[in-house]
């Protein structure tokens, strides 16, 4: 009895210490893969607004040439420019390209319009008879489901037993979104 109990105390002992060891080598390899969830850039106000047929840079576009021409220094009495979207003076424009990259261009009718929820946020390019997904974040300790047919798309977060759903339809008529807590 006592040689039995032995051997099952040894058995246990080398099936635990095996099961730890190979998930402690998965963990190792399995970390900061692509099984991390997406991170998406924050769309600020300003990006939600009707962007009509005005050209978006991509974000791959690269800076213009700087120009061959010696531009002026600044003396030690005229503070150094700015750089950035608030200067006046266009010879005043970073010669790197913006860290925040830019929406998604839309088409000539279309708008880019970003919804915040509990669960998470919501970015669709809405156009005059139908829409896409532009991008869709959960929050921290949420997860998200997306569904796409021709006529809506439904972009779910669920954290436990609470659930957001944010439906976009245009089957009936132009697009329009709907917001759903349960």
């Amino acid at each position: 009895m006592y040689r039995g109990v032995v051997h099952v105390l040894a058995w246990s002992l080398a099936t635990g210490a095996a099961v730890t060891l190979s998930w402690w080598g998965v963990h190792t390899v399995m970390a900061g893969t692509a099984y991390d969830p997406p991170r998406a850039l924050p769309i600020t106000a300003a990006d939600t607004t009707e962007q009509g047929s005005k050209p978006v840079a991509a974000s791959t576009a690269r800076p213009p040439a700087p120009s061959r021409s010696p531009s002026p220094r600044p003396s030690a009495t005229s503070p150094a420019p700015s750089p950035g979207r608030g200067s006046a003076d266009p010879s005043s424009t970073p010669a790197t390209p913006p860290a925040k990259s830019a929406p998604p261009s839309p088409t000539a009718s279309g708008r880019i319009a970003g919804y915040d929820t509990a669960g998470g946020r919501v970015v669709f390019d809405i156009r005059a008879a139908d829409a896409s997904l532009v991008s869709a974040t959960p929050g921290s300790g949420w997860s998200m489901q997306v569904w796409k047919t021709e006529s809506w798309i439904r972009v779910e977060f669920v954290s436990g037993a609470d659930r957001v759903s944010v439906f976009c339809t245009w089957h009936d008529g132009p697009p329009r979104v709907e917001i759903g807590n349960y």
